[in-house]
Parts: structure tokens; sequence; C-alpha cells
């Protein structure tokens, strides 16, 4: 039983044409998946595998979603066996495959569940529950509801895990009814495209990232410079395309009368003119705030999807390691302490205790971006208050070595218009770069330290988290080389 459509075909196809085709048909042009987007799969699954408790002693329909046939001969076997609950339910109509994450019958009536992994429902969903009930009711069930699981995000774990309300159920029946005659329209529409022996003509735009990041973003923007108009900070995306079109691609070509505000035109005319742009005066107001000693601090936090953690809520970032650089005065001995988690419980008060021994001398707290670390902080203070009076001494000594990137008071074309420490370390000390890190970006960082909680093998566990020491030591040596350079300027 071959099928043009799939569920999630059907909403690349929404999303772009060119999508949905190259999906069908040029599959290994796909982009490969990284580690966060996997991460994300990964935890859909997870969340859906959960959400089946709620309806306990369920039959699984699909056991390999590329054998469809089989997956569609199971349903129907299981529902004329009088099978109640039915996980993973797979149905087929006009050249259209859905499988359905749970379906239950009570009487002679079906209730169709879409499991989520968010905490909201999107546009998105609608459309994914549609196109389910499109093809189920045409196919024979007598569907009378259909609604969505989404995780409530204002559930707090207190001890163990309570699934009906870790879950929101919410019924889109009427907004599904709504979309139908769209559903019958739009599966028409994209069959016909699929049938097409050429590859749809669409130019690259908005839908590349809209609703979600395109699977062939790679493939349709190879033609693109590494470097480009798309990349002028915090433009907005329809004026980027609006350059773009009209054939302004790279810095050098945007006309010097496009309007831009002062810190996207002195991106533009930084990098037409290879000049760094740096405020001495400004640079050396912002260091006068700055007292020695000086701790140099960076955390690292993952965000469970559901709670691990007693007094923790879904998607709540928990700390599980910071690094602490320390310079008594300017030219003394760099001192550095950490801390790491064991992957064996909840992290925040070995956490708090350690970071409040460890910065309990006077001095200035330097973070960058530090409403990051003041938040995660309060949030401390908030489930733990036994330790508020010392984390706020902490929080009224922070100063964020950010806000001189932020405000241009430096800038260089290396930066290209970022002001994120990735961009910036390497503009200003390029001897040090995030490249030869086996662990780049905090993303990763969370990954891999939630994964450690279901990690056996200890090879593997020291491999990681020798990698998440390195990462996170990387960061605040970072600020302590960004801060000898501004202090260097500010002599000038």
């Amino acid at each position: 039983m071959g099928h043009l459509l799939s569920k999630s075909s059907f909403i690349k196809g929404i999303q772009c044409e060119k999508q949905l085709y190259l999906y069908k048909y040029h599959y290994d042009w796909m982009d490969k998946v990284g580690e966060s987007q996997q991460a994300v799969f990964d935890r859909g699954t997870n969340v859906g595998i959960l959400a089946q408790k709620l309806f306990p002693e369920g039959k699984i329909a699909t056991k390999d979603p590329k054998k469809s046939d089989e997956a569609v001969g199971n349903t129907k076997k299981l529902i004329a066996n009088g099978t109640k609950v039915i996980y993973e339910a797979a149905f087929f109509y006009d050249d259209i495959l859905v499988i359905s994450d749970i379906i239950v019958k009570k009487g002679n009536d079906w209730f169709i569940y879409e499991v989520k992994s968010s905490t909201s429902i999107s546009e998105t969903y609608f459309l994914d529950a549609s196109i389910q009930f499109y093809v189920l009711t045409h196919a024979g069930l007598n569907v009378k509801d259909i609604s969505i699981i989404y995780i409530n995000n204002q559930y707090i774990r207190m001890g163990g895990l309570d699934i009906n309300i870790l879950f929101n159920i919410e019924s889109v029946q009427v907004q599904v009814a709504h979309k139908q005659r769209y559903i019958e329209t739009e599966t028409a529409r994209l069959k016909k495209i699929l049938m097409q022996s050429d590859i749809p003509n669409i130019p690259i735009g908005i839908q590349c990232s809209s609703p979600y990041p395109c699977s062939f973003y790679g493939h349709c923007w190879k033609n693109v410079p590494e470097y480009s108009v798309f990349d002028i900070a915090n433009l907005k995306i329809d004026k980027k395309f609006e350059l773009y079109n009209n054939g302004y691609v790279i810095l050098e070509d945007i006309p010097t009368d496009y309007k831009l505000n002062d810190n996207q035109r002195m991106q533009v005319e930084s990098h037409k003119n290879n000049n760094k742009v740096i405020d001495n005066a400004a640079i050396k107001d912002f260091l006068s705030e700055i007292n020695y000693p000086v701790y140099f601090m960076d955390f690292e936090t993952f965000m469970p999807a559901v709670p691990m953690f007693s007094g923790s809520r879904p998607y709540q970032q928990i700390p599980f390691q910071y690094s602490l650089h320390y310079l008594e005065t300017k030219d003394s001995e760099l001192k550095h302490d950490e801390f790491l988690a064991d992957a064996g419980g909840d992290p925040r008060i070995p956490f708090i205790v350690k970071l409040l021994n460890d910065t309990k001398g006077a001095g200035t707290i330097l973070v960058y971006n530090k409403a990051f670390e003041i938040t995660r902080l309060k949030e401390i203070a908030r489930d733990f208050p036994e330790y508020t009076n010392k984390i706020n001494d902490r929080i009224a000594r922070i100063i964020d070595l950010m806000i001189p990137f932020q405000k241009r008071f430096y800038y260089t074309p290396e930066m290209k218009g970022s002001y994120s420490i990735k961009y910036v370390l390497p503009a200003l000390v390029p001897e040090m770069r995030y490249n030869d890190l086996e662990i780049k970006e905090g993303g990763t960082a969370s990954i891999a330290f939630e994964s450690l909680y279901y990690e056996s093998n200890f090879i593997r566990i020291k491999e990681i988290r020798e990698n998440l020491l390195s990462y996170c030591a990387m960061d605040t040596l970072a600020m302590v080389k960004v801060l000898k350079e501004l202090e260097i300027s500010a002599e000038l």
C-alpha cells in the first residue's frame, strides 16, 4: 500500500510545496539532524510514551512506521477484536496515511488523542488533528471527539510524578470540524504537486523557517553566502528578504541610503571598511564599576520536559554546573573553581551550596548576559528560601561583561553584528575558539548532562563529564581574556 501523503508530509507541504516534493523524492538531500533537533524528537517520543499511561493497557499497532501496510493491517485487526485502547493506530484513505498517537473506544464512539511535548496548542497542531480526523472518519471510524494532550507548565512536581496533572487534555473538535473542507482541498492540491515531474520552483522566503526550520534548508540556501544580509543583527526578516530579493545579497551591496538603525549601519560600514569601533571613554566608565577581586562566573542548565525533581516545573531551567575563575588583582595568579553535579538526583542544592562557598569573599562577580545567571539564582531562592539572603548578596555584586559589546563600545567586523561571547572571543582573542571543543554551546551541554541520567557506560560518562568541564571552563576563561582586552583598550 503506497501513499502519497502522510501526516508529517502534509504539514511540510502546507509550509512549502518544494519541501514536500524534496521530502518525497529527494530524501537524501535533507539536512543532517543535529544533536539539539534529535533531542527535540526524542523528547516528543518519550512524552508520547508517558502519555499512554493516561489510557493504560492499550495495544501498539505500529511497530515500524516504514511498514505502513502492516501498521494499517494491525490497526484493523485490533479494532475488529474489540480493543478499546490503541497506541500508534494507522489509517489509510485516498493515498493519505496517518498514525494517531492514542485512540480510545467508549461505547460505539472513538476518541482521538494527539500528544505534544509543548506547553500550548499552535495552529499547526490544529492542522495535525484535522488531517487525522479527515482520514479516520473517511476510513470508517465513528469519531466522537479529537483532543490534544500537552504539557501543563503550571504543574509543580511534589514527590512522585502525577501525570493526570502534568498533562492538559483539550478538545479541538470544533476547530477541526471547521477545517475539513480545507483539508480536502489542500490534500488534493498537494497530491497533484507530488505527481509533477519537476521540483516546484519556489525561491527561499519566510516559509523556510516558519512554522519550523525547513528540512532542506542547506539545499535551498546553498547559494547564499556564509555572511550575507540575513546576518544583519535585529533586522526584521521581511526587510532581509526585501534586500535579498532586490539583489542586495552581501553587506557590500547595501545602498548607503537604505534605512538601518545605528547599530545595523555600524555593522555594515565596519564590514565594508574593515574598521574597528572602540569608544575608550565608555569602556573606561564601564571598567570603573568593576572592583577586584573579580569572580568570572558561568552557569549551565538543562530543561527536562517532564519535571524530574520535587519542587520543579516542566521545562524549568535546572542549574547543574558552574565554572568560576578568580583574580585577586589585575596581575595576580588566575585561580579556578568548578562544580558539575552527579547525575543521580536534584543538582540544585549541591550547586548553590558550593557556589555560595566559592563566592563568599568580597569582590565583583562578572558574568556574560547577567539576566540568565540572575534569573537562575532567583529561582533557586524561590524554591529553597533558606538561601535567599546569601543569594541576594551575590546578585548585588554581579556586573554584566556583555554590556560594552551590546552597546557597541567595542565592535569589530569579526563579530558579524553579534555580541555573543562565541563571536566576541575570537574577535578579541583569535587564538581561543570554541570550535576546538567537543561541546561548543549551551544547548549541547544541556543534552549531554541530561543523557548522564540514563547512561550506564562508565567510559562514556567520564568522557561526557570531561567535555562538560572543558566547555564551561572555556566560558569563564573567555571572560578573563575579554576583560584583559578591554582593560588594554581603556589605557590607550
